[in-house]
């Protein structure tokens, strides 16, 4: 009780702490700076440290509930192929309309994302795929998915950039006008998502003890999927690729204060949060004035993360 209490009053001390080194960081030195000082730090700085924050909240939340509903410790946006149908179909959208609004953009993220979240949901089904392998067959999703996103850029090569930037996960150029975009959606799901924390613990007890106790099995997978699939399309949609946040978020949340969902959500929300908001941070700072995807950072942690699960995981 004690460590969970020191949980909550500590996550959002150490976010205020990082926010504000990510505020006062950076290639421009403030103190050479006059005039475009505020525009720096309000303007660019600022933000990118809410859409950080927000996108990695909905990752973490996204990545809880999928592992809730699948009752899988390796599922995850990007485990099970979400991600890359998000990226699949805005890849499209940036390669063959380049100027359109981002607006459109969010859109084709969030049908890509459900498309993929339907696929593996219907192989897993018609298999009797074991949990364990439910991962491999979004595994095998996404990769085809993220081949197919290869096939674009290669036979598009005069209008990839922006693809390329996207496709990489980069809070590059992003402003207060994508903090509009994430902002509502959030404000929406995630207390969806806080209410549905009581049945998604009685889906961990099996289908028939959830049932015996009035839970709507099927239907509560589904809202949990269709709210997870949103949270991470329009982060995705906004932030690109954020490698394995909706992962890492949740064992981090569980192993600080236990599996039960009321207790657990937020904390993989403030987790995912902190390792999108160190990881742009770090994109910005490690090599000025060039700046590093951050969701090859991200991938850098949760890649090897990933490996750990597997060799521990008993499912197979």
């Amino acid at each position: 009780m004690a460590r969970r209490w020191l949980v909550y009053l500590l996550l959002p001390l150490m976010l205020l702490a990082v926010a504000i080194s990510s505020l006062l960081s950076g290639a421009t030195d403030l103190a050479s700076l006059d005039q475009s000082r505020d525009f720096v730090l309000w303007d660019y700085r600022f933000p990118r440290i809410l859409i950080a924050l927000m996108a990695g909240a909905g990752l973490g939340i996204a990545g809880a509930l999928i592992q809730g509903v699948i009752r899988n410790p390796l599922a995850a946006p990007d485990v099970i192929g979400i991600t890359q149908g998000a990226g699949l179909a805005a890849t499209a959208l940036l390669v063959i309309f380049p100027q359109i609004a981002f607006g459109w953009l969010v859109l084709a993220a969030t049908a890509g994302g459900m498309v993929a979240a339907l696929l593996v949901w219907k192989l897993a089904w018609r298999y009797r795929a074991e949990p364990a392998r439910l991962a491999l067959i979004g595994i095998a999703l996404g990769t085809w998915l993220a081949a197919l996103t290869d096939w674009l850029l290669v036979s598009h090569p005069l209008d990839i950039n922006a693809a390329l930037v996207w496709l990489t996960g980069s809070l590059w150029g992003r402003g207060w006008e994508h903090v509009w975009l994430l902002l509502p959606g959030l404000i929406l799901l995630i207390p969806v998502a806080m209410q549905m924390a009581y049945r998604l613990d009685l889906l961990a007890l099996g289908d028939e003890v959830a049932e015996g106790l009035g839970i709507g099995v099927t239907r509560t997978r589904q809202l949990a999927l269709l709210v997870a699939v949103l949270l991470s399309a329009i982060s995705v949609a906004v932030c690109g690729t954020l490698s394995f946040v909706g992962l890492v978020a949740p064992h981090l949340a569980r192993l600080l204060v236990g599996a039960e969902h009321r207790r657990m959500l937020p904390v993989a929300a403030g987790v995912g949060a902190m390792l999108v908001l160190v990881a742009d941070m770090l994109a910005r700072t490690l090599a000025p004035p060039l700046e590093l995807p951050a969701g090859v950072l991200t991938a850098l942690i949760g890649a090897p993360y990933f490996l750990f699960l597997l060799t521990r995981y008993k499912g197979w």
